[in-house]
């Protein structure tokens, strides 16, 4: 397959289908503004060096539930995005710091996660590939020598300590021009990497010491409205409806009258828009830690009354996310079903997509057997589907109906790159 550069969404086969057919043709149909406004976004705040957003279908709207800017997975991405991703980084270099021939990779610390270790080494290979000595530094202080790890893909990783000399780190025989975090920061800043002079992408005031979900998505909430209205298209049809609430103690039950209270108002405001649009779906609200990742700190409920009920070990799920980090702010969210659905068993699934520089270089379907579509599938016991690319057409075809193979991955990545755009502002924000 001959890959043209730049794609701004890659072409792909996907085996599931739906009803967004009102939704795709809208963005088909203003595909050329679409893409001038997009380009003009990039222009005013440059993209994130990677991200990854998960998505959630219900047929009537098609929205972003959560933007990762320190994704890992990579190991779950078809291979055959490996030309794009390639293309994408040396793109996002060019702007980010282009004398860089240097690169030190900053990871999590799961020595013992495989599936991490098997994405940071994709990664690792990825930049590598694209023309950048790359290695990989390690933050534990427990480990002061040299590990090589055997992964079950067959890969290998080398994982060395990080030394600092004056405001620089590197390692013992390498000095990079540049540092990539791969580390969301939920134990704050390691002091090794503060104040020193070397660029670090994405910056450390970005990390889950800092950043808030409830900020990310009011953000999203003013790039949908304005795409909205170029696009004249209702933005509740591709944003979920938040709220946020802070000073809150799950294991104390202080906060919890005003919990309840803003769950029900934002239930009253779903239904109002189900009503509007004549949809006879029960409304849920999804609470959220509002600082933290890996699907810790969320649960589901459909009334104010539930949250009042909350048993011991709901409140203990609640009461901590990443790192043992305790959750005193929690973003309540308009919860968005899904209805792709994976499989003979037809298991709960959720598109989630990746980009590096403002590029869609791939994605995967999140596949939870033991889940339903109004839940939480980031979560143990899912497992990943890889997106094939398609066998020959390079755009999107405008003749071919919308839920057609060729054009049902546009709409997802339109959407995941609206929540880029908010990723970028925050990181302006941030600066």
């Amino acid at each position: 397959m001959t890959i043209q550069y730049p794609l701004p969404v890659p072409h792909l086969t996907t085996a599931l289908n739906g009803p967004l057919e009102h939704i795709e043709e809208h963005l088909l149909k203003h595909q050329s503004e679409i893409e001038a406004w997009f380009r003009c976004q990039w222009k005013r705040t440059p993209a994130p060096f990677y991200a990854s957003v998960d998505l959630r279908n219900a047929g009537f709207k098609l929205a972003p539930v959560d933007t990762n800017l320190f994704p890992a997975g990579f190991n779950n991405l078809n291979p055959a995005f490996m030309p794009l991703c390639i293309l994408a980084i040396q793109s996002a270099m060019e702007h980010i710091c282009p004398e860089a021939n240097g690169i030190l990779i900053v990871p999590e610390r799961h020595t013992r996660n495989t599936f991490y270790l098997e994405s940071l080494a994709v990664l690792h290979d990825m930049i590598v590939k694209s023309g950048f000595k790359t290695r990989i530094g390690w933050l534990d202080d427990e480990i002061d020598t040299v590990q090589v790890v055997d992964l079950p893909s067959g890969r290998q990783i080398r994982l060395e300590p990080i030394v600092r000399c004056g405001a620089r780190v590197g390692l013992a025989d390498f000095d990079p021009c540049m540092v990539l975090l791969n580390n969301d920061l939920s134990d704050g800043v390691p002091a090794v990497l503060d104040g020193i002079e070397q660029p670090i992408i994405p910056p450390l005031a970005v990390g889950w010491n800092h950043r808030l979900k409830s900020t990310h998505f009011e953000l999203y909430r003013h790039v949908a409205e304005e795409f909205a209205a170029m696009t004249e298209l209702d933005p509740w049809l591709i944003s979920p409806l938040n709220l946020h609430c802070g000073e809150i103690d799950f294991m104390k039950r202080e906060g919890e009258d005003c919990l309840a209270r803003n769950v029900e108002s934002l239930l009253g405001s779903i239904r109002r828009k189900y009503d509007e649009y004549g949809l006879d779906k029960e409304p849920f609200v999804v609470i959220k830690a509002d600082a933290g990742t890996y699907g810790m700190g969320v649960m589901t409920v459909h009334s104010a009354e539930e949250v009042k009920q909350l048993n011991r070990k709901q409140r203990t799920r609640m009461a901590a996310s990443k790192g043992g980090t305790a959750t005193s702010q929690v973003l309540l969210q308009e919860g968005v079903y899904t209805f792709e659905t994976w499989g003979q068993a037809r298991a709960a699934t959720e598109p989630v997509v990746y980009m590096i520089d403002h590029y869609v270089v791939g994605g995967f379907y999140r596949v939870h057997t033991r889940r339903g579509s109004n839940e939480n599938l980031n979560a143990p016991g899912m497992h990943f589907e890889p997106l094939a690319f398609a066998n020959h057409l390079t755009v999107p075809e405008r003749h071919l109906a919308p839920d057609a193979q060729p054009n049902r991955f546009y709409a997802y990545g339109v959407i995941a790159r609206l929540a880029l755009v908010a990723a970028a502002r925050e990181l302006e924000s941030a600066a």
